[in-house]
């Protein structure tokens, strides 16, 4: 196009536009072509452009809705497994807490709840606990709760200086830690360093005054480095703070009887039977203690109410037949005896009676002068498992005052054998 060709056409005339042979296009090398634009192939161009984009967006749905759906499933199958923890189902937990960890095996909360899991199943599963547990903290290194955890794993596999080591390493990053504090203190004592427990449990203690736990545990390691008067201290701050902390409630009674104040004992031994009414035993222990304390008769009234409230338990009636020999002893008493013997005979005429009763009705069937009796019930009483060792000493003495002086020497044998020096 020439200068006034082109003044033409932007003046806006009116003449024809001159027509532009292609070559002449070419020759100035610009042309639609080179723009892109065809009107053949504009159609084409976005329908390629718009399938991609759309296949694009549709891959991009899917794949967020894809993760939605296992985030949602993982989430489920956690919550789940949390539940049935909860409820010790620990075979439904496990699976729970496998399922979630199939959808995310990077996720350090799922290792560590099937790490617990495992724990709680006991000693068969502690190894796989332990794997669970060391691939939390290897995918949170940071995180406190797996540290604790394996402190815990290898406290119940008996390695108390690795469960140290774990504690010693959560307290660096949370020095207010009580119960781990407890937990450190407990493994120094389990491994029989109870001078070294006393400090962490002074500043669980410090942080936490009502921690009723740190208190009993403080008065087991002062009682074991010799300090009786601050254990009875912490002691009696733990029962303070929980009355039905059995446990301190047992070592205030040895305490009391050790320092011969049977009645300040009598009083925890009286608390944790009523504490434990199920347990027939809890109320021999009180009943034994009365009699060795010279209260025998309260002690045979104890132990006919505890009778009343458990008419099967052997445990009570061969108490009783210890009291009443205990007092035959102590009084001289025949009565004594035939009571001693009448609460006895009843438990021992049962096919599973005790190597412990059957014991005791040979002594008293010995003191009463049955000797033949006796050493009938005794020969019995030392075929029963656990062998109560005092049934060779009754046996040797029946048999030689009814001349049987081999079967005295015998049984004579067997006792020292079992108490040297007996």
């Amino acid at each position: 196009m020439d200068t006034g060709t082109a003044g033409w056409f932007l003046a806006g005339g009116n003449h024809q536009v001159p027509k532009l042979h292609a070559s002449g296009i070419w020759g100035l090398g610009f042309g639609v072509w080179n723009l892109g634009f065809s009107p053949y192939h504009l159609p084409v161009n976005r329908l390629v452009v718009l399938v991609t984009a759309l296949v694009a967006l549709v891959t991009a749905a899917t794949v967020v809705w894809m993760e939605v759906r296992q985030e949602r499933e993982f989430r489920r199958l956690v919550a789940e497994g949390d539940a049935a923890l909860d409820a010790n189902r620990t075979s439904e937990a496990i699976e729970a807490f496998s399922g979630a960890l199939a959808f995310k095996p990077d996720s350090m909360l799922a290792h560590l709840q099937r790490a617990e899991t495992y724990r709680r199943r006991g000693a068969a599963d502690l190894t796989a606990a332990l794997r669970d547990a060391r691939e939390a903290h290897t995918l949170d290194p940071t995180a406190p709760q797996p540290i604790e955890l394996l402190g815990d794993i290898s406290s119940a596999m008996g390695h108390h200086n690795e469960a140290i080591d774990y504690y010693d390493r959560y307290l660096q990053l949370d020095d207010r830690g009580t119960r781990v504090m407890y937990k450190l203190a407990l493994a120094y004592i389990r491994q029989g360093r109870p001078a070294q427990a006393i400090d962490p449990l002074r500043r669980a203690t410090g942080l936490d005054d009502r921690f009723a736990e740190a208190h009993y545990l403080l008065g087991l390691a002062l009682r074991d480095r010799g300090n009786g008067d601050d254990a009875l201290t912490e002691l009696r701050r733990a029962v303070a703070l929980d009355p039905a902390l059995i446990p301190a409630r047992e070592e205030l009674a040895d305490i009391h009887l050790a320092r011969g104040r049977s009645s300040d004992a009598i009083e925890q031994l009286e608390a944790i039977a009523a504490l434990e009414p199920s347990r027939p035993e809890r109320a021999v222990d009180v009943a034994l203690t009365l009699s060795r304390s010279g209260q025998r008769v309260a002690a045979v009234i104890f132990l006919g109410r505890a009778a009343e409230r458990h008419p099967d338990s052997p445990v009570l009636f061969a108490a009783l037949g210890r009291v009443w020999l205990e007092t035959a002893a102590a009084e001289d008493d025949p009565s004594a005896v035939q009571k001693a013997i009448a609460a006895l005979q009843r438990p021992a005429r049962k096919p599973d009676a005790t190597s412990e009763v059957l014991t005791l009705l040979g002594e008293a069937q010995l003191r009463g002068g049955n000797v033949a009796d006796a050493e009938r019930t005794l020969q019995q009483a030392v075929t029963r498992q656990p062998v109560d060792a005092v049934a060779y000493r009754h046996l040797a003495e029946a048999a030689r005052r009814r001349g049987h002086i081999d079967a005295a020497r015998d049984a004579e044998a067997r006792y020292l054998r079992l108490i040297p020096g007996g």
